[in-house]
């Protein structure tokens, strides 16, 4: 896992030159876009993503600020001459929506799309070789954040060491899968002193939700975590009413969570700064951040 970049961090209405949900992580096996609000293809090109790179969509929720933008994307991947496989995770009637509006305009795309409904994932799935639980959360509609882990990675080569006990590059792929190396006079030489571990990586996409406890084992020891922040801390009945969150009920989820970083986001409209955010968050959470769009961060 290498980064995330923001493509939108607004809530239901494009405003304030913001715009609606959406995110790319970018991983060495290619892209996952993480909802697609509407312009979401716009702010691909703006950013200088490559749309060719993004191999997998996952949609939260079938409200509109989070999808509204796919079937543009899917269908300018195809004008673009796409023939490489789309699987794309979202609610199970999403794929009838994508269906009825490539029909409508008797369309057929060039690719391969795979639709897999996720009310009937029983267990994780696996992505750019990366590991994704998809859990419910506390919102209007049935809604779904996502946990994304890095999978067991072949140990790191020390090549200073490897150098000093003339260790043949044959040999490279057994030291990474973790065995010794046995020198042709017998000497045994211990695997820990020729490799290190690669760390783990865990980034927490917290989809719309109320401020809610239930899916904190998702959370815990995050690397990075982005929660929705939709209203301030004075709005807090608002947000309840309403199936959202504050900026201080984030910072206590990620506190609570042993979180490392905080990303705040799904803005609502009527704030045209975002400051008061990030100073509210930052009281509980230090290491709190906005989601600004355009903005890469390293995971």
């Amino acid at each position: 896992m290498n980064s995330l970049i923001i493509l939108g961090n607004n809530s239901a209405l494009p405003a304030h030159g913001r715009h609606p949900t959406a995110q790319v992580l970018q991983t060495q096996k290619g892209s996952i876009l993480i909802d697609c609000g509407e312009g979401t293809q716009t702010q691909l090109v703006r950013y200088k993503i490559k749309p060719s790179k993004i191999n997998t969509v996952i949609i939260s929720h079938m409200h509109g600020d989070h999808y509204f933008g796919l079937i543009g994307m899917l269908t300018s991947m195809g004008l673009m001459g796409r023939t490489e496989q789309m699987y794309i995770y979202a609610p199970a009637a999403l794929e009838l929506i994508i269906e009825a509006q490539l029909k409508a305009a008797d369309t057929i795309l060039p690719y391969p799309v795979y639709f897999f409904g996720l009310e009937f994932l029983s267990a994780a799935f696996t992505a750019c070789n990366l590991r994704i639980q998809a859990f419910p959360t506390d919102h209007r509609i049935p809604c779904w954040g996502f946990s994304f882990e890095t999978q067991g990675k072949p140990r790191s080569i020390i090549k200073e060491q490897v150098d000093l006990h003339n260790i043949p590059i044959s040999f490279y792929e057994s030291l990474q899968n973790g065995f010794n190396y046995s020198t042709e006079d017998g000497t045994l030489v211990s695997n820990n002193e020729l490799t290190t571990a690669v760390q783990k990586k865990k980034y927490v996409y917290c989809a719309d939700t109320r401020y809610c406890e239930t899916f904190l084992p998702h959370l815990l020891n995050a690397d990075l975590i982005y929660h929705e922040s939709t209203y301030l801390k004075d709005e807090a009945q608002k947000a309840y009413d309403r199936f959202h969150s504050t900026s201080e009920q984030a910072a206590m989820i990620a506190a609570k969570a042993g979180a490392k970083k905080l990303l705040l986001g799904h803005f609502s409209s009527k704030y045209v700064e975002l400051d008061a955010f990030k100073e509210e968050a930052s009281t509980l959470f230090p290491n709190t951040e906005i989601a600004e769009e355009g903005c890469c961060f390293i995971i």
